[in-house]
This record gives C-alpha cells, structure tokens and sequence, in this order.
C-alpha cells in the first residue's frame, strides 16, 4: 500500500494542516514517500496550526521545511495539498490562495460529515481542484457532494499502521471490564442547546452504560480529542462519584485501544481504528440527536439497544 504514494507529485509541493483528522492522513503519507524517495521533499514546505502542531512533532522529517504563513508556504509551490477542517480558516484560506495563485489544490477530507461546509466562510465558497479521500463510503459522498471536483481515493495509512500496532500487541483480557471512550468536540446543538453534545452524549452513555453487557467493576478512561482543552471534561469526571473515570493519558491512540475491553464515542474517526483493530464499538449519541454518521456496519448505537 506503501508503493508510489505521491509520485505523480512536483517537487514544490506546500503542505497545510490544522485539524487533526486530515494532519494525520498527510503526514502519513508524506512519511511514507520521504522514506521512499529522500531527495523528493527537499522542495516540500508544511504549515501547521492548531492541533497539527503536535501531531508533526511524532513525525522525524527534517527534509519537511517548516513555514509560518501561507504566503510562505505557498511560495514556489506547484501543488497545495491541505486538510479540510472547520475548526479554523487556515486550510480554507490556503485554497483560496492557492486559486488566486494558479496552484492546484488538493483537499483532505477524513470524515463523513460536513462536506460542503468546510468549504464556505462567510457564505463564499472555495472549492479546492481535487479532492482525496480514503474509503469507498466517504468516495460516494463526495462525489455526489461535488459533481465538478475529481475526487481520488486514497490507500489510508494512518489506519493501517495502528491497526497493525494495535494488532501486534493486543492481548485478550479474562475480566472484560475496560471502557475508552473516546472524546470528540460536538459542532451542532442538541436537544434544549444548553447542554453541548459531547456532554449529553456522556451522560447518555452513563446513564445506559449496563446495556454494554459488561461486568461491574469497571474501569472508564476518557480519551480526550486532540484539539480539546485538557480541563475541558474535569468537572464532569469529579460528578461520577459512583464510577472509576478518568482522563487517559497514553501517549498514543493504539495504545489506548490496547488496553480497552469495549470503545464508545459519538462519530469520531478513532472509533473507526477500533473497530478496524476487532473491539466492540458503541456510539453514545443520544436519540433525539441526529444518527451517527459512520457507516461501518459494527458500530452498535446505545440509543438502538435502549428502545
């Protein structure tokens, strides 16, 4: 899967990430083709923000030259490719810029929500000259999203490779009590709107945590989001007085999986890694709440098995 990932690609190629979903897809790829072919980035120039900034800290690529603007990194580029985030305007910006320059755009999109709104800020929308996912599913969207835009699949290596490391080290535990429920920061408002989804969706799953089947001395860690502020969830974990619940710590996704029995969480991708790795995988999104959108067919909702 490794094989000629990016070599149709110029020389000058800039490189814009801020959310983590899609960072993590780019760097992987671009790991991959630096190992192949070293002298390939010497002319390749990467823009980080936001969550991005620690994600490209795993990653030893000295060869990768460090920008900080966009008209930097833009600088001599031939191709753009970025990530599609809605948490800032970095990448958005990037494409427009990208056009404005005659540099061909290629977006990242790591989901299966949200298509068309990552690419509109202040009701202009920049649509990108490419588009690139890594599934079938996510393929059909947005294709049928983006009539005009080609859109390219992909191999994902960033799922492969923890699925591989989760894999290689996993081992079946007898007690089955482990529960990783896996944060995401929630967009749309739910039910009154008081009350921020993520926050709902954790009180839902408290409240039907005894349909997971599981045994009752359990352990819960909360694996926060990347772009979550660290306290974000204390006071919500100091009310669970009755329960084993904190914040996980692993340094790295696979090894949070590793140690988890069951995974839950609403629609953030890592679920997907989970299941991808052989755990169970429940979606905690409440039923007056809008479905999960994953399309894996072995994530069980929690609002399914309450009715």
């Amino acid at each position: 899967m490794q094989n000629s990932i990016l070599l149709d690609l110029p020389d000058s190629l800039a490189l814009v990430c801020h959310d983590a979903g899609a960072s993590r897809l780019i760097f992987e790829w671009i790991r991959a083709d630096a190992t192949k072919q070293s002298n390939a980035t010497s002319n390749w120039c990467l823009l980080t923000q936001g969550p991005a900034v620690k994600l490209w800290s795993e990653y030893n690529l000295p060869q990768v030259r460090q920008c900080q603007t966009i008209h930097e990194v833009l600088s001599g580029a031939q191709v753009l490719i970025s990530g599609t985030g809605w948490a800032s305007n970095l990448e958005y910006d990037s494409i427009r810029a990208a056009r404005q320059l005659g540099i061909k755009s290629i977006a990242v999109i790591d989901h299966w929500t949200n298509y068309r709104p990552r690419f509109i800020r202040n009701g202009i929308e920049v649509l990108p000259d490419e588009l690139w996912v890594t599934d079938e599913y996510a393929k059909r969207l947005a294709e049928h999203e983006f009539k005009n835009v080609k859109v390219v699949q992909m191999p994902n290596l960033f799922l492969e490779r923890l699925v591989q490391e989760v894999r290689s080290n996993d081992h079946q535990k007898s007690v089955g009590n482990n529960i990783l429920y896996l944060l995401e920061p929630i967009r749309d408002a739910w039910g009154d709107g008081v009350i921020n989804g993520e926050f709902e969706a954790l009180d839902f799953f408290i409240e039907n945590i005894e349909v997971l089947g599981m045994n009752s001395d359990l352990s819960i860690r909360l694996r926060p989001h990347p772009s979550d502020p660290m306290d974000k969830y204390n006071k919500w974990i100091s009310k669970q007085e009755n329960l084993k619940v904190i914040l996980d710590k692993s340094p790295t996704l696979a090894e949070s999986i590793m140690w988890s029995d069951v995974v839950v969480g609403c629609q953030t991708y890592a679920m997907v890694v989970a299941l991808e790795a052989g755990k169970q995988v429940f979606s905690s999104i409440p039923p007056w709440a809008p479905s999960c959108i994953l399309p894996q067919e072995g994530i069980v909702k929690i609002s399914e098995l309450v009715q």
